[in-house]
Formats: structure tokens, sequence, C-alpha cells
């Protein structure tokens, strides 16, 4: 398959400042939108994760038969998985006892399993293979580990002593470093993108925390529905406009 061809096919959306901060907003929404579901309309973990891994599942197979990069397809997957996520991560470590230590090592093992195996299979991780339907099932299935992953994660760093704006100060400056050595080093730019993928989403957790629990526990205390409407509108209105077009061969390579 040529260039022209890959790029043609791609369902994915090229990696650009745009990219990042709507992934953010999705990643944010995710957490204040999945505690909306489990513990403000008291639904449980069990249940909210069953009802965001069907969404998703359903997304995933829509946007597998697509011939082409649909922006709202796209984002709308991406926020379910983000959902997902956070319902799964807080089932695993709260529902079951994993706890945060053990949630985040057994969800990033699973992460560099699902790298590993696509990998293997493709011959590369790289997003720019994203245009076939074995390596979109790769893609998708990474990218709710990471989600999951996230969530366990910023949950573990935010309720130590740091709190949720320290957490938010901490993976800030980690994806700031990911950028700097983006532009200013050797290191694969694959693999500066999934650690950067990966880390939004502990950043998106923290800060959703932050807007939803109550003062006692360092949180603004803001409505969860209200935070999602708003977060839910930022994103729409983003993806209406700004450029979005699929990604390109070196877009992340």
């Amino acid at each position: 398959m040529t260039t022209s061809q890959a790029n043609g096919l791609s369902k994915v959306p090229a990696i650009t400042l745009g990219f990042w901060i709507i992934k953010i907003l999705a990643t944010t929404f995710g957490e204040t939108a999945g505690d909306m579901v489990s513990m403000s309309a008291n639904l449980g973990y069990l249940v909210g994760t069953a009802i965001f891994a069907t969404l998703l599942v359903f997304l995933v197979l829509w946007q597998i038969r697509a011939r082409q990069f649909h922006p709202a397809l796209y984002w709308a997957t991406i926020i379910a998985s983000t959902t997902a996520g956070t319902t799964m991560a807080d089932y695993a470590t709260r529902s079951l006892g994993i706890g945060y230590p053990g949630g985040s090592l057994l969800l990033l093992a699973l992460v560099l399993i699902s790298l590993f195996i696509w990998y293997r299979a493709m011959g590369t991780i790289s997003v720019a293979s994203v245009h076939e339907p074995r390596a979109e099932i790769f893609y998708w299935l990474t990218i709710t580990f990471s989600q999951t992953l996230g969530t366990a994660l910023g949950d573990w760093v935010a309720d130590g002593s740091l709190g949720y704006l320290g957490a938010a100060v901490i993976f800030g400056a980690a994806l700031a470093l990911i950028a700097l050595a983006y532009f200013r080093t050797n290191i694969s730019h694959v693999y500066l993108f999934w650690m950067a993928f990966i880390l939004t989403r502990p950043l998106g957790a923290v800060v959703g925390d932050f807007l939803d629990k109550p003062m006692a526990q360092g949180g603004l205390e803001l409505s969860r529905t209200g935070a999602s409407i708003v977060l839910g509108l930022a994103i729409i209105v983003l993806i209406w406009i700004l450029p979005q077009r699929p990604g390109i061969s070196n877009s992340a390579s």
C-alpha cells in the first residue's frame, strides 16, 4: 500500500496541538461523566462499566466498519473509552480491593502486553498503521487499557500528600518533558506518543476529581453533571472549529 493510499484510509486524526487539547478535555470529561453515572446516579461501578463498555464496543465496531476518518465518531469512541476506563479502574481498585498500586501495575502490564503483541503482529505500533481492522483492534484495545491505567494512576498519586493540584502539576510537567524530548532528542516519536497518550489520562483524572470532589478533600465540589456538560460542549466546539484531518504517515513516527 502506498503512502497516499494509507493516508486516504487513515481513521485516526493527525497528531497536532489541537489533538492533545481535545484529548485532555475528553479524559477530564471521562472522569466526571464516569463518576456521574457510578456515584451520583448510584448505579455503582459494575453497572457503570457495563453501560460504557457496551457503548465502547458498539463505537469501536462502527469505527472499524467506517471507510474513512470521521472526527465525531473518533472522538465519541475516545470518550467512551475514557468513561469506561474510569468505571473499570474504580471497580478494580475499590470494589475488588486491588488498590491503586496493584491496579496501576496490573493495567500497566496490560498496556505493555497489548503494545508488544501489536508490534509482533504488525511490525509497528505507530498510529500511522491504523488503517486496517487488525491494527484498529490493537489500537482501541491499547487505548482502553491506557485510559483505565491513567485513572488508577491519577487516583493513586492524587490520594497521597500531593492532592489533586499537586498531582496535576506532576503529570503536566511529565507531559512537558515528553514534548521537549519530542523536539530536542532522537527518542522514537512512536514511543513518546504512547507515553504522552497514557499520561494525558491521569492528568484528566485528577483535574476531573478536582472539579467535582468535596472541598474537604481538596476539590471544588462542582456538580458532576454540570462539569460534564461544560466539558462536553467545549469538546464539541473544539472539534468543530479546529482542523480535523486524517493522520499522515509521519505524524507519530
